[in-house]
């Protein structure tokens, strides 16, 4: 059988497949490692997503402070609850996920608004794709000269937009998997991205002009 399925199915399709496989054997020996609290995981963790983290929280608060202090808080909870993390996903998106509630969660302590309540400047309004012969904002993005002004421009739009662009594309998440961090509809997430797209574009241009 498993000789068929190999003569059967080409190559790109095969490598695919083995490809999800190992990474759905990574992700349970990772599930059964948090269980087990091993602190040499923990340890390989925290060096192998340090930076990715940091970054994250340092977009989603506008804080070097308060990015330090969730980082910390972050870890500390992933030792805690490693036993709920079942392999299914990958680890980033289980850990994001626990970051952006430790902000939401500072956020209403201090009677703020919640990353979950921020309005949608264009909630409602029709999304208009950009025409074939124009550049989407997607290839405006790619094709920045300075990455500087690419970060000081993402600063200029709401959180609510600069969120699922950093996970989009810093991240490299899949947009399920942002669904997932999110605890959002994959129709609310993928709004979010191209209307992030559209303000980054017009922050962009504004600060070339």
């Amino acid at each position: 059988m498993s000789a068929t399925f190999t003569t059967l199915t080409p190559a790109p399709l095969r490598s695919i497949l083995l490809f999800s496989a190992q990474m759905a054997d990574d992700n349970k020996a990772l599930a059964q490692g948090l269980k087990r609290r091993d602190p040499d995981l923990l340890d390989q963790l925290i060096e192998q997503y340090q930076y990715r983290l940091f970054r994250y929280l340092l977009y989603l608060t506008s804080s070097r402070e308060r990015a330090e202090d969730f980082f910390q808080e972050t870890w500390i909870r992933v030792l805690e609850r490693g036993h709920q993390y079942d392999g299914k996903y990958k680890f980033e998106a289980w850990l994001f996920r626990i970051a952006r509630n430790l902000v939401i969660d500072w956020q209403r302590q201090k009677k703020m608004q919640s990353l979950d309540a921020l309005t949608d400047p264009e909630d409602g309004a029709p999304m208009e794709f950009a025409a074939e012969n124009q550049p989407s904002p997607l290839h405006l993005i790619l094709t920045a000269e300075e990455k500087t002004g690419v970060h000081a421009s993402l600063d200029r739009i709401p959180t609510v937009y600069r969120e699922v662009l950093v996970l989009r594309f810093h991240e490299e998440l899949g947009l399920e998997e942002i669904a997932g961090v999110l605890a959002a509809p994959l129709s609310t997430v993928k709004s979010r991205l191209y209307r992030g797209l559209e303000a980054l574009r017009g922050a962009l241009e504004g600060s070339a002009a």
